[in-house]
């Protein structure tokens, strides 16, 4: 790709990026993508076959890349002895949930576009995809618990799918109200001790 081409590309991006964050994915115009990158139509379809395409170039790598993250964690954690598991649960949670917080805000709009603006897309799911990973994880921890001999209560799995819903929510709002990057890290310990209190309270472990 030469200098002009590549410096084609980025002004489509950088477009089609402000275009999507104003009026998500649904009601945004390839057509004014076009005319405000500087473009022919015609140009344009030599980096891009579709407004999904385009959309794509923005978000997949870093939708990939946080699933990724997190279920590596979920991973590691699996690893674990259930007595290493249950002394360092919240620390843990804590240390890779900002670890993931990280990386979310080195790629802001990215994840703006995601939560916010990506319905009509593959990507709208997020929330609920990382929380299938979170429900199947937490029945990987119950297991271990009864194995190692420690019963736990068990959580109806609409429940289940409600409260890690809901923790994954609280969490993805930091992106939804731009919430300032030097206020997440008191934010994530909060938010991972109240969730963490419930679910020990309900599950009896």
């Amino acid at each position: 790709m030469s200098e002009s081409e590549r410096s084609t590309l980025e002004t489509i991006l950088s477009v089609a990026e402000q275009e999507f964050l104003e009026k998500g994915f649904q009601s945004a115009s390839l057509r004014n993508i076009v005319r405000q990158a500087g473009v022919t139509t015609g140009a344009f379809y030599g980096y891009f076959r579709s407004k999904e395409e385009l959309f794509d170039a923005l978000v997949k790598e870093h939708y990939l890349h946080i699933l990724e993250m997190y279920q590596s964690t979920l991973d590691s954690f699996q690893k674990m002895t259930p007595a290493q598991q249950r002394s360092c649960m919240i620390d843990y949670t804590i240390l890779e949930m900002t670890k993931m917080t990280d990386y979310i805000y080195d790629h802001f709009h990215a994840f703006q576009l995601i939560l916010c603006c990506s319905k009509g897309t593959p990507y709208e799911n997020l929330i609920h995809t990382m929380t299938q990973m979170d429900c199947s994880a937490t029945r990987d921890f119950s297991a271990a618990m009864t194995q190692s001999g420690i019963q736990t209560k068990r959580v109806h799995p609409q429940l289940e799918h409600m409260l890690t819903s809901g923790m994954f929510c609280a969490y993805f709002e930091m992106v939804v109200h731009e919430i300032p990057r030097e206020n997440t890290t008191e934010y994530i310990q909060q938010l991972v001790s109240f969730y963490e209190a419930g679910w020990q309270k309900i599950m009896g472990f």
